[in-house]
């Protein structure tokens, strides 16, 4: 079953060839004299449909054989074909049925025999009226097909349905099909050119184009048919657009996406798609003349023009090397947002190399940020610009028993035009300052790992080196309320040495497995400096949980490491049913034994402040997860303060489904830390549900509310069309005034094309919406 679905994917014409060994009206049949000479005389039906049915489609290039096997079934006017294989020999044209064939004729006569070949007339009525009915329920038919010199397939009047007839035990029409006056593929490579191919959906044609080239029909080539879509803002108004390709050929698509826009006018977007043997380039553009510009609030928004220029290619020169780039221009960082593009990489301009194999990594690049949003363009002034930031790894495997080593380094340069400063609720943050800083870091670590009386015992021992510098005079802008270290340099060496121990044990119930694991660490790290960075540039935030409950060092980067001696304790427990489902609970806290605590020292990026890790007892965490009866899902996440057992921070997810219902419940709750400037206690409830209203929709709705603002945080609703090859949605949503993205009223409409047994593979034209939960 899976193989038919993979040849399927990659050549469908190709496919539709075997199909067209079964096909045709009722002609002669030699059979080597294994039949009675009467046996084909019975009546004809000209109406009864012709078509092949196998498990698996073969096409052999190299031998240029073309073979149906298992099961196959060949119908035939009337006639019924079945045997273990259908073999079609393009090289001699010779077609024929082998192993255990039996031949029924509209009378119910039975032969038998061992091979049955199809010669004269009737083979080549077979090449000229096809239908083929895969064991997955897609069909392919078409007037006639043939085969050059070149191995390209040829089809007229060419159809492919994954859905078969697409009509359902009701008589209602289901799903989408491809249409197209001469479908041409290659073997050489899989592509498929169509002339004037037609999409319908639920029988109706709804898309028409002179010409498509595909190099296959995987979801990511689909993604070039025609894509319709409806969405509405209370900026734009209603939006309609539909991407056509004008152009395609092996090499080169282009692509225009028309776009009306109720209150705005009309945006156009064209996009440039080229391959090259090694890989592929895009450049995308789109703009518009703005009809209402006040209906923005966001000053740089409010502008005649507005639009965007987005490139991006990436390359494999060589094995294991990848190259790429991505680049952005746009009028002002708010245009994706308001008109409700897709940004991709506009986030980030950058040059970029990566190595990658099971021992090796290597990742250099070149990057720019850019902020989206309601961003004016001296705040993007703040953003750094890496020059470079290169990343390597390598593991090196040592004799058995002996464990292994691992050599890695960092090289982060940040240069940056403007101080990054701000005040939160009375709390200074500096984000970044002006000038460069250059940090770069090498470690070495060996680890290996023992057992000993049923006990787990993982040491660990390495040297970290780092060496920094940082220049303010290189910047332009200085804001007189950020606090920027003096320039400088800094050289420090840390050694690091760690113990990890476990004692898993197993116990056996009816039905039930349990495993309890108690762990105990201790991680000892003699910094010269808990700043060797000297700026903090990628060590900004911390989040203590059961995620990182186990880790030597908490810091997300190489700017800010932890220090001293510090024990971890905790346990892990596992139960697993029988029946697949599971429950896992995860705890522990954190000691700071001796040294300083990196993350009590204060520091303008408040890294560590709320935390949970800035005591010498750390907050006690717990994690939750399971799955009950194959229907409930659930997981949840405490902080509590050991000290006054206080909750600090909690969160809560179940969800449920069964039969096309389904709902689900989150909690969020985090609490007021003032001195991060966190005034106010964030603490929300939400659910969402879905419930089914016919055998092919639902309708589902969500609502949050914010606890502590006491008001809706975010409410929605649609309904879903779905028939396993089909997929249509259209949605409503309303943010409150707490929200992220505060009184924001959005619409969109989806579709999305699905191959048989549900495989995705179409695309999805879903706009994203707004965060529930930040």
């Amino acid at each position: 079953m899976r193989r038919v679905r993979r040849h399927m994917r990659r050549s469908w014409p190709v496919l539709a060839a075997l199909a067209a060994l079964g096909l045709g009206s009722a002609l002669p049949v030699h059979a080597q004299g294994l039949v009675p000479a009467d046996f084909f005389n019975a009546p004809i039906d000209p109406s009864a449909p012709t078509a092949v049915e196998a498990e698996e489609l073969v096409f052999d290039s190299v031998a240029n054989i073309i073979t149906a096997r298992g099961d196959v079934v060949v119908r035939i006017s009337g006639y019924t074909i079945a045997g273990n294989e259908l073999v079609y020999r393009r090289t001699s044209g010779e077609m024929e049925v082998l192993g255990d064939v039996r031949v029924t004729d509209p009378a119910g006569n039975v032969s038998q025999s061992a091979r049955l070949a199809l010669t004269g007339g009737l083979k080549r009525t077979v090449l000229d009226s096809m239908t083929i009915t895969a064991s997955d329920g897609s069909r392919i038919s078409a007037d006639s097909a043939d085969f050059d010199q070149e191995l390209r397939s040829i089809l007229t009047n060419a159809q492919y349905a994954p859905c078969g007839e697409c009509v359902d035990n009701r008589g209602r029409r289901i799903g989408w099909s491809i249409s197209a006056a001469k479908v041409v593929q290659s073997a050489e490579d899989g592509s498929i050119s169509f002339e004037q191919p037609v999409l319908s959906l639920l029988g109706v044609p709804v898309a028409w184009l002179p010409y498509l080239w595909l190099p296959d029909l995987s979801d990511s080539s689909l993604a070039m048919l025609p894509r319709p879509s409806l969405a509405y803002s209370e900026q734009i108004g209603v939006k309609a657009e539909v991407s056509l390709p004008v152009y395609s050929t092996r090499s080169t698509d282009i692509v225009l996406t028309p776009t009306l826009l109720s209150r705005q006018g009309f945006l156009l977007g064209a996009e440039w798609v080229q391959r090259f043997d090694q890989g592929s380039m895009r450049i995308k553009a789109s703009g518009l003349y703005q009809l209402d510009k006040a209906a923005f609030t966001f000053p740089d928004a409010r502008r005649d023009m507005r639009g965007a220029v987005q490139a991006q290619g990436e390359f494999q020169p060589i094995e294991d090397w990848t190259l790429g780039f991505a680049y952005a221009a746009f009028s002002d960082s708010a245009y994706f947002q308001d008109y409700l593009l897709d940004p991709r990489r506009a986030g980030i301009n950058e040059v970029y190399a990566t190595h990658l194999t099971a021992e090796t990594y290597v990742d250099a690049r070149v990057q720019q940020y850019n902020l989206l949003g309601d961003v004016a363009n001296q705040t993007r002034e703040q953003q750094g610009l890496a020059l470079p930031n290169v990343r390597v790894e390598r593991t090196f495997k040592l004799a058995p028993g002996a464990g292994h080593v691992t050599v890695e380094g960092r090289v982060l340069n940040i240069h940056r035009v403007r101080d990054n400063g701000s005040t939160f609720n009375g709390v200074a943050y500096d984000y970044g300052y002006a000038g460069t800083r250059l940090h770069g870091m090498a470690q070495a670590s060996w680890q290996n790992q023992w057992i000993a009386g049923g006990a787990v015992l993982t040491p660990f021992a390495g040297i970290r080196l780092d060496a920094a510098s940082y220049d303010r005079s290189t910047g332009q802008v200085f804001d007189p309320a950020v606090q920027a270290p003096a320039d400088g340099t800094l050289l420090g060496v840390t050694p690091v040495a760690a113990l990890d121990l476990r004692y898993p044990l197993a116990a056996r119930s009816p039905g039930i497995t349990h495993l309890v694991e108690p762990i105990a660490q201790i991680v000892y790290r003699g910094a010269s400096s808990v700043q060797p960075g000297i700026t903090n540039e990628d060590s900004q935030s911390v989040v203590f949980d059961d995620a990182n409950l186990f880790s030597y060092n908490r810091f997300t980067g190489i700017d800010r490491q932890e220090t001293g001696l510090r024990m971890n304790l905790g346990g892990r427990y596992l139960a697993s049913f029988d029946d697949g489902n599971h429950l896992e609970l995860i705890a522990g806290q954190s000691f700071q034994l001796a040294g300083d605590n990196a993350f009590a020292m204060a520091n303008r990026q408040n890294a560590g402040v709320g935390s949970g890790l800035e005591a010498t007892s750390s907050y006690a965490v717990l994690g939750a997860y399971g799955v009950l009866a194959d229907r409930v899902r659930l997981g949840g996440k405490v902080q509590v303060d050991t000290a006054t057992f206080d909750i600090a921070r909690a969160g809560l997810g179940v969800s449920y489904a069964q039969d096309g219902w389904s709902g689900a419940l989150n909690y969020r709750y985090a609490e007021a830390v003032a001195a991060a400037g966190n005034v106010r206690d964030l603490h929300e409830l939400g659910g969402d549900v879905s419930l089914p209203i016919d055998e092919y929709w639902s309708a589902h709705g969500n609502y949050y509310w914010d606890i502590s603002g006491n008001t809706f945080l975010q409410a929605g609703g649609g309904l879903t069309y779905n028939d396993g090859y089909l997929n249509v949605g259209a949605n409503l949503t309303r943010t409150g005034a707490t929200h992220r993205t505060p009184n924001d009223l959005r619409a969109t409409v989806s579709f999305r094309l699905m191959a048989p047994a549900g495989f995705d593979a179409g695309f999805s034209n879903t706009l994203p919406l707004p965060n529930l939960m930040q």
